[in-house]
């Protein structure tokens, strides 16, 4: 992949605007919903959000989710204005980005998961290991609260029926995050986050009647994005069938190959 010294916040951005960026890549094709799972129900105590669950079908999910990630991570290197960038700009946006990209192109693939209590450790357990080590132990699942902000975000985006378009101009606004410290581009990324914002509100003016109200919705789902923690996805989505791994080497490896 070629970079470009410097930046190119004053570069000719014809061929390079977020809008034509994104048009370009609106052909993903989304896929036929599949059948929803089991709601989480709210506790009706504050320490029911506290429990530790794990993926029913670690196996399906899990692979699904990696194919949303490889379809992400070539969305994203796709995109021209994103490969303009330098070096250290792609990678402090996609190690910002991946995971509530990935959670995006979970609701527009309509990719839906189960989980179950993780077993809490006996009392003979707790013997055995006390004075002992026991972070395995206690790190093994995410939290109930966890599951509900990313199921959350999911039904929220499936009310509102979101096209292939709109899911598009969302990437957008999620990868070029300008708000992170170290970017050499800062004002050039904040340039284009703002256009994918102003491009998804015409589009829905455009398309939809309903218009500032859609748009409204739209980037209240966005904004629930950020409750969303990267451990937590990762540890639900990839530590069932890779372990523990670190995701930015993985990232690194799928996004630029071995170097």
């Amino acid at each position: 992949m070629a970079y470009f010294e410097g930046c190119h916040c004053l570069a000719d951005r014809r061929q390079s605007s977020i809008l034509y960026s994104i048009l370009k890549n609106d052909n993903q094709t989304e896929q036929h919903a599949r059948s929803p799972g089991v709601v989480l129900q709210q506790q009706a105590c504050s320490c029911g959000s506290k429990k530790k669950v794990a993926l029913r079908c670690p196996q399906t999910t899990c692979k699904a989710a990696s194919a949303v990630l490889v379809k992400t991570l070539k969305f994203v290197k796709n995109v021209p204005c994103f490969r303009e960038l330098p070096a250290e700009d792609q990678l402090l946006l996609v190690r910002s980005s991946w995971a509530p990209l990935l959670v995006l192109g979970m609701a527009q693939d309509r990719v839906d998961f189960e989980t179950t209590e993780t077993p809490e450790p006996s009392m003979l357990q707790r013997i055995l290991t006390s004075g002992q080590d026991r972070r395995d132990q206690s790190d093994q699942g995410v939290s109930l609260a966890d599951i509900h902000g990313i199921k959350a975000f999911l039904t929220k985006c499936w009310g509102l029926d979101i096209s292939t378009k709109e899911y598009a101009y969302l990437k957008g606004a999620v990868l070029f995050n300008p708000d992170l410290d170290g970017l050499q581009c800062q004002h050039y990324i904040y340039g284009l986050q703002s256009e994918a914002h102003q491009a998804l509100n015409e589009y829905v003016k455009m398309i939809h009647r309903e218009g500032p109200t859609r748009f409204v919705k739209l980037f209240i789902a966005l904004s629930m994005l950020r409750s969303i923690n990267a451990n937590v996805v990762a540890e639900l989505f990839f530590r069932p069938v890779i372990g523990t791994v670190n995701m930015e080497e993985l990232l690194l490896e799928m996004f630029y190959g071995k170097q």
